[in-house]
């Protein structure tokens, strides 16, 4: 496939049921899942899979690009401490093909998509200080270091629901506490 160019319909439909059928996949059966084992669940054949995806690694960037655009679109329906939960369930949920990722050593270019989400969550954030819920004090560059340390504690602590929620109510308060005398350094 060509990078950049028009997928039929048919073959944008393949491409999404291949995706879902690997995070399924790499989800059950991790490091030792196989591309014949994600073409039997999308339903195609296995060179439907290569001629998208030419190795196991070239998948798992795909699946990891996908997330990152769909967190983008989700930050459009929440507010800021939604997305932050929503975001941190996430990241607790897709464990497996983060970690096949950062085993597996694959360089993916993702500098576009977390470019994305900085915007989104830059325009949370904006909403969340003109709502008096967030100090102004705070800067994006923060919320995205508070996203990624909660997400990655999640994802590799095996947070459970409870913990996940009473970091997040942490964190919360001490965004809207900042600069207003509430946190002492």
């Amino acid at each position: 496939m060509v990078e950049g160019s028009p997928l039929r319909a048919d073959a944008q439909r393949n491409r999404a049921r291949i995706l879902d059928a690997a995070e399924a996949v790499f989800a059950e059966f991790g490091a030792r899942a196989s591309t014949e084992e994600v073409a039997r669940r999308a339903g195609v054949a296995i060179g439907t899979v290569f001629r998208h995806f030419p190795t196991k690694n070239d998948l798992l960037a795909a699946i990891m690009k996908r997330l990152l655009a769909q967190l983008v679109e989700e930050a459009g329906k929440h507010d800021l401490f939604a997305f932050f939960t929503h975001v941190v369930a996430q990241a607790a949920a897709k464990k497996t093909a983060v970690d096949l990722l950062a085993e597996s050593g694959v360089d993916i270019r993702l500098s576009e998509a977390v470019s994305h989400l900085e915007e989104a969550v830059s325009s949370l954030l904006k909403q969340a200080q003109a709502a008096e819920a967030v100090a102004d004090s705070v800067q994006l560059p923060e919320v995205m270091a508070l996203l990624a340390s909660v997400c990655q504690g999640a994802l590799h602590g095996g947070w459970g629901e409870h913990l996940q929620a009473r970091t997040l109510a942490v964190i919360f308060a001490g965004l809207k506490q900042v600069g207003q005398g509430g946190c002492r350094g």
